[in-house]
C-alpha cells in the first residue's frame, strides 16, 4: 500500500512563494503519474498541475508562468514550486498519484495567501 504525505503549506503575503513536498511511502512500485490538485471552499477540486513517468509535465493555465511541477525519484517526492501566489491561490492543495492502475490522495495542506 502507498501513502502520500504531503507538507510545505503555510500563510504567504501575495507576491510570496512556497514550496509544496508530497512524499510516496510504502510500496512506491509502477507510479505513472503524479498530480497536484487543489481545493478553494465552496469549489470543486481542480488540477493544478501534472508530471508523468516520463517527465512530461502540464499546468492550469492560470499557473503555468508562476508553478514548476518537479520530481525527485530517488526521494519518491514530488513538488509544487510556487511563486507570484495571489490570494485566489487560497487553497487546500492535494496530492495524487497513480499507480499500477490505483490512484492515492494525500491528506492535504493548506496555502492562504493573504496580506
Amino acid at each position: 500500500q502507498m501513502q502520500l504525505v504531503e507538507s510545505g503549506g503555510g500563510l504567504v503575503q501575495p507576491g510570496g512563494s512556497l514550496r509544496l513536498s508530497c512524499v510516496a511511502v510504502g510500496d512506491t512500485f509502477g507510479i505513472s503519474y503524479t498530480g497536484w490538485y487543489r481545493q478553494r471552499p465552496g469549489a470543486q477540486r481542480e488540477l493544478v498541475a501534472t508530471i508523468i513517468s516520463s517527465g512530461r509535465t502540464n499546468y492550469k493555465d492560470s499557473v503555468r508562468s508562476r508553478f514548476t511541477i518537479s520530481r525527485d525519484d530517488a526521494k519518491n517526492t514530488v513538488y509544487l514550486q510556487m511563486n507570484s501566489l495571489q490570494p485566489e491561490d487560497t487553497a487546500t492543495y492535494f496530492c495524487k498519484v497513480i499507480a499500477l492502475g490505483r490512484e492515492f490522495w494525500g491528506q492535504g495542506t493548506q496555502v492562504t495567501v493573504s496580506s
